[in-house]
């Protein structure tokens, strides 16, 4: 009996010395915490780390990327919040940082940071954009709030209608047909899928949708199959993503095209008979070699949706120049077979110049991947929020 009873006492003690060692550890662990409080005139952020850390920011229209380096593992710890203005912060994993991603309520807004001591802590507040700003070419403090008044409406409004559901991303070329390629070899193929599986990750965090790859992996699809995708899957919005490649080593920038028979400029009608016949493309273009009817029968199939995808491009487009600060190459159009039977609103982002070794360098970065997801993303966010629920 006594054997017992030292046995169960000792099992007892190694169960506290377990349970204790837990708490250690996790009070030991370094943390990140995160606050959001509101005052009379501003917002403010509050990022409290328990470890030496630097960062970055940077500005869009209605949110701000925080980019937190470090070099150690860290537990987060976020507490509930409402404000005025902060709408959401949310994460996304780099190598050796965290990106955070404060979007806000309202479109317009200004901000300041500092830095406190004992403990550390990165202090951020938002504010509605001021007087000089609004004369700069901003819409006043009221048509700021009646559109934010209006965008809630809608969200309200949203619960009882279908609203967009399914969201089909096209990573350009794959399999057998590698697409443009690199001076240090990067092929358009790798960045394309890459770029495509984290816009699926992003998406899918973010809005409740539905969202479908035309390919996961490197595989071969012809760009017939790729609509079919689309189709089969009852998509209400088509991005197709690419990389852009040119005869001119420093052409740079983003560009985002909508379907049409014509091209926009010369430019353009090279382009996408680059896309439609890569394996020609080496015998270089000749003449009209469309097929006349066949792109008439394109044209038909998207020109219900064309206002749609040229919004779609629009908002997509705005955000890349904003997030990136590449040269802003417009929205264009363009005969692009891969948009032609998309039963839907559809674009083409060509993201950057990997012909441009400059870019190429940068399309190999998890950090600017991460960014031109980022800013699809936000564009894809605020077409849905302008545009698609009316």
């Amino acid at each position: 009996m006594d054997s017992l009873r030292k046995n169960g006492t000792l099992i007892a003690g190694a169960v506290l010395f377990f349970l204790l060692s837990l708490a250690s550890i996790s009070q030991i662990q370094p943390f990140l915490k995160l606050s959001v409080r509101d005052y009379e005139d501003f917002s403010r952020v509050v990022i409290e780390p328990s470890f030496p850390f630097s960062f970055e920011i940077d500005k869009g229209s209605s949110f701000m990327l925080v980019k937190i380096s470090f070099d150690i593992d860290f537990r987060i710890q976020r507490e509930p919040f409402e404000s005025r203005i902060i709408k959401s912060m949310s994460w996304t994993k780099g190598g050796d940082y965290y990106i955070l991603t404060i979007k806000t309520k309202i479109r317009d807004f200004d901000y300041d940071y500092f830095v406190l001591d004992n403990p550390t802590r990165l202090v951020l507040d938002f504010s509605e954009a001021d007087e000089e700003s609004r004369r700069e070419g901003r819409p006043p403090e009221r048509e700021i709030q009646s559109r934010l008044d209006s965008a809630l409406s809608r969200e309200r409004e949203e619960s009882a209608s279908p609203g967009i559901q399914t969201i089909v991303i096209d990573p350009g070329h794959g399999g057998m047909e590698p697409g443009a390629l690199g001076k240090y070899g990067t092929l358009e193929k790798d960045v394309a899928l890459a770029l495509g599986l984290k816009l699926k990750n992003v998406i899918e965090k973010n809005l409740p949708v539905r969202v479908v790859l035309t390919r996961e992996n490197d595989v071969s699809i012809s760009l017939e199959n790729r609509a079919a995708i689309a189709n089969y899957n009852k998509s209400d919005l088509f991005i197709s993503i690419h990389i852009n490649s040119s005869f001119r080593k420093d052409a740079h920038g983003s560009e985002t095209f909508f379907l049409s028979r014509e091209a926009t400029d010369d430019e353009a009608r090279r382009l996408a008979y680059m896309e439609n016949n890569p394996a020609d493309f080496e015998e270089g273009i000749v003449g009209d070699s469309e097929d006349e009817i066949t792109m008439i029968l394109w044209d038909m199939a998207q020109s219900a949706y064309l206002k749609e995808s040229s919004l779609l491009a629009e908002a997509i487009q705005e955000e890349l120049n904003n997030l990136l600060r590449t040269r802003n190459r417009g929205i264009k159009q363009a005969p692009f077979r891969v948009l032609s039977g998309v039963a839907c609103p559809a674009v083409l982002v060509e993201v950057a110049f990997i012909s441009n070794p400059e870019e190429e360098r940068k399309l190999n970065t998890e950090w600017f991947q991460n960014n031109v997801v980022e800013a699809v993303y936000r564009g894809l966010e605020n077409y849905i929020e302008r545009y698609a629920q009316r």
